[in-house]
């Protein structure tokens, strides 16, 4: 969990506004997840300072009101001088809401530290974050208990194939419509050990086999294998091989949930992390399960492949430049003969809305999962 989510969700449990299953699957990270238990702990501790504190805050108040009404009716006389006496005075009265005060600020700073090294500690020796979503154990068990579901409901189609129960999650998209050939990263293929599969938005699930692998760029080839699977008519968009321009318009298609999500932003430098240039910069939201989305140009031109982004700034996303696309098919078939990879120059997606666009590209993006 980013530490955003991850605090909207300790809130959440805290104040009872949890679904039954949200409840259940929240308790089993509670138990694998020694953090995020300390973190519960604490705001419900940092909650009830919060409570006291306003409490007595309040009955200050009502203290306050009554000494004025009793002053004013002449029942009580305030004759204390205002001097140097009175600085004392007031720490003597309100020493105790200060403390209040400073211990709340002190579990606010302990909670947000132990959020912040909880994420912190995730992350590599580098800054960069690659953006496969991992699926933990309680999500994993709650994916089987939906899949016998819809085993059940679909048992009367005994065509129906049982799906695999995915670790990992991240995109993929066609590059050759004609012998289903899709390009993802080389660290999202490599979290498959055993099993690889693409699954389509309708959730159907297909097996793929690796055809090229290049960890210096973080690329990846991999094709269809399953014979069920319909190929889709030919790109609706063209791959670039020419550099990317500074400021330039961009929107990416991905998986980051189970279902296709839609995020917009522009090149922010030409070149990626340490000035790496076969990436470039963009300024954008990318999440976990992003890594392997296609960016496109208002155009319709494929011009990235999403990869990482910055450890410390989620804004900062690093993608691989479409003229990498080019190399990796020439590699792929100097590799085997076999991958007899094409890829398509037409565009059909110039001068569409941007609604339109995305009607036409959604179908040729995949999530990619394994095991």
């Amino acid at each position: 969990m980013e530490d955003t989510l991850l605090i909207a969700a300790v809130e959440r449990f805290v104040n009872g506004e949890m679904s039954e299953g949200e409840l259940i699957y929240f308790n089993d990270l509670r138990k694998n997840n020694a953090s995020l238990d300390q973190a519960v702990v604490e705001h419900q501790m940092f909650l009830m300072q919060l409570k006291n504190y306003s409490g007595q805050k309040d009955f200050a108040k009502t203290l306050h009101a009554v000494e004025a009404t009793l002053t004013q009716e002449g029942v009580i006389v305030n004759d204390t001088p205002v001097t140097k006496g009175k600085v004392i005075s007031l720490w003597q009265k309100y020493k105790r809401t200060v403390a209040v005060a400073a211990s709340i600020a002190g579990l606010v700073s302990i909670f947000i530290a132990t959020i912040v090294s909880a994420v912190s500690n995730k992350t590599g020796k580098t800054n960069l974050t690659p953006l496969v979503n991992k699926i933990n154990q309680a999500e994993l068990k709650t994916r089987q208990i939906e899949y016998k579901i819809d085993a059940l409901a679909a048992a009367a189609t005994p065509a129906v194939k049982e799906k695999i129960d995915a670790k990992f999650g991240a995109t993929g998209f066609l590059i050759d419509a004609s012998n289903n050939y899709i390009v993802t990263n080389a660290h999202v293929i490599s979290e498959a050990k055993n099993h690889l599969i693409v699954e389509n938005s309708q959730g159907e699930q297909y097996a793929a086999k690796v055809v090229y692998v290049n960890k210096e760029n973080d690329m990846a080839i991999i094709k269809i294998l399953d014979t069920s699977f319909k190929s889709l008519p030919a790109l609706p968009f063209s791959i670039r091989s020419r550099e990317v321009n500074l400021g330039e318009q961009v929107f990416i298609l991905g998986f980051p949930k189970q279902e296709i999500v839609y995020s917009e932003g522009y090149v922010s430098a030409k070149n990626g992390y340490l000035m790496d240039t076969s990436f470039c910069q963009l300024t954008t939201v990318a999440n976990f399960g992003n890594s392997g989305s296609p960016v496109l140009s208002k155009n319709g031109e494929l011009v990235g492949i999403i990869a990482s982004r910055e450890t410390n700034d989620a804004g900062v996303v690093f993608a691989i430049k479409s003229a990498n696309i080019f190399r990796a098919v020439a590699q792929a078939r100097k590799f085997d003969s076999a991958n007899n990879i094409s890829i398509g120059t037409a565009n059909t997606l110039k001068g569409l809305s941007r609604e339109n666009q995305i009607k036409k590209v959604e179908n040729y993006v995949f999530m990619i999962k394994g095991n």
